[in-house]
C-alpha cells in the first residue's frame, strides 16, 4: 500500500475511534421523537435489530453497515432512497448514521417476530403508529446512553447507535432465516450479469459483480458504497423487488408527501447472485407473511453466502 493509501485508512480507522468513545448527544433529526415505556420484549427464535439509516451523500460512510444480515433500500420523500439495516448474527459496536422511521418500515418489519427498531424519530403523527406496531421501538428518548453525534459531519447526518446500550442481544442466528430464506444453491438457467443499476427519482444502487471477491460491490449515487474504515461495502445476493409506490397521509417538515412502499402483494422480482441474474416472482399473501421469491416455473430462489441487499424499486 501506498504512503498515502496507508494514511488514508489511519485517518478512517482515528474517525471510527472517535465516534466509538464520543460522549452522547441525543436527539433525533429534526423529527419528534417518542416518550413512552419501552414495551415488554416477547422473545423469538431469531431476534434482530432493525435500524434506519441514513443514505444521502453528506451520510457516508456508512458505519456497522456492512455486518447487516439484510439489507432494505426503499424509497422517501423528494425521490430519495433510506437503508433499513437489520441485525441478528452479530452487531457492530456502532451503527449510524440514524435517521427517522416511515410508516413502510412498520409493515416491512412484521415479516419478523417482533423486532427492535432502532430510529432518530418520526412525524409526530406516525408516533402513536409506531408505538401500536408489533415491535419494540428505541429512539433516543427511550434509549439516551445509546445514542451520540459524532463531530466528523454536521447534524442531522451524525447520529449514531452504540446497539450494546440497548435491551437487544444478538442471537447468532442470520436474520435470512426468520424470513423463510436459506443459502442454497442457485436455481437453474439464468444470465450471467457484469451489473444493476436501481434507480429512484433522486437516487441510484448499482451493484458490480466482483469474480474475485465473489460478491456484488455497492455503489450509492454514482460513488462506491465504503465502510468507516474505507473498505468496500457487498452483497452475497441482491433482490431487486418491483412494487407499487404510493402517498401516505404523512409529509416531511418542508411538506413533502412522505411515499408508502406497498410490500404485501405480488410482483416480478430479478435476482442478482453468483454473477448471474435470475427472473423470479415475489409474493406475499399479508403483513404477517414472510415475502416468497420463486422462479417462473415455481423453484424457491435460495441465496449465496454473505449478506442479502432487498431493493424495493417502484413499478414504472
Amino acid at each position: 500500500m501506498s504512503a498515502a493509501g496507508v494514511k488514508n485508512r489511519a485517518a478512517a480507522l482515528f474517525a471510527v475511534l472517535v465516534l466509538a468513545v464520543t460522549a452522547a448527544c441525543t436527539g433525533g433529526d429534526g423529527s419528534s421523537s417518542s416518550s413512552t415505556s419501552p414495551s415488554p420484549r416477547t422473545g423469538g427464535s431469531a431476534d434482530v435489530l432493525a435500524v434506519k439509516i441514513d443514505n444521502v451523500a453528506p451520510a457516508r460512510p456508512h458505519t456497522g453497515l456492512e455486518q447487516a444480515d439484510v439489507v432494505y433500500v426503499e424509497q422517501v420523500e423528494a425521490g430519495l432512497s433510506r437503508i433499513l439495516a437489520v441485525y441478528s448474527s452479530d452487531l457492530p459496536p456502532v451503527i449510524g448514521p440514524v435517521r427517522s422511521a416511515r410508516e413502510t418500515d412498520l409493515e416491512l418489519l412484521r415479516q419478523f417476530d417482533r423486532p427492535t427498531l432502532a430510529f432518530s424519530g418520526a412525524q409526530s403523527r406516525l408516533l402513536p403508529v409506531i408505538d401500536r406496531a408489533p415491535l419494540d421501538p428505541v429512539p433516543p428518548s427511550k434509549a439516551p446512553q445509546a445514542y451520540f453525534r459524532g463531530p466528523d459531519r454536521p447534524a442531522p447526518h451524525n447520529l449514531y447507535l452504540r446497539p450494546e446500550r440497548i435491551p437487544f442481544t444478538a442471537s447468532g442466528v442470520d436474520a435470512v432465516a426468520e424470513l423463510g430464506l436459506k443459502v442454497g444453491a442457485p436455481p437453474p438457467g439464468g444470465e450471467p450479469e457484469d451489473s444493476r443499476t436501481v434507480r429512484y427519482p433522486s437516487a441510484s444502487v448499482r451493484f458490480t459483480w466482483s469474480a474475485e471477491g465473489e460478491r456484488w460491490l455497492v455503489s450509492l449515487d454514482g460513488s462506491p458504497a465504503r465502510t468507516a474504515e474505507g473498505e468496500r461495502i457487498g452483497a452475497g445476493t441482491v433482490v431487486v423487488q418491483d412494487v407499487d409506490v404510493r402517498e401516505s397521509d404523512f409529509r416531511d417538515r418542508s411538506g413533502n408527501n412522505t411515499p408508502f412502499t406497498e410490500t404485501v402483494g405480488s410482483g416480478d422480482a430479478v435476482v442478482l447472485r453468483d454473477g448471474r441474474t435470475y427472473e423470479a416472482r415475489w409474493s406475499r399473501s399479508s403483513a404477517d407473511a414472510d415475502t416468497v421469491f420463486s422462479t417462473p416455473d415455481g423453484r424457491r430462489v435460495d441465496l449465496a453466502e454473505g449478506p442479502l441487499w432487498i431493493l424495493y424499486a417502484p413499478r414504472g
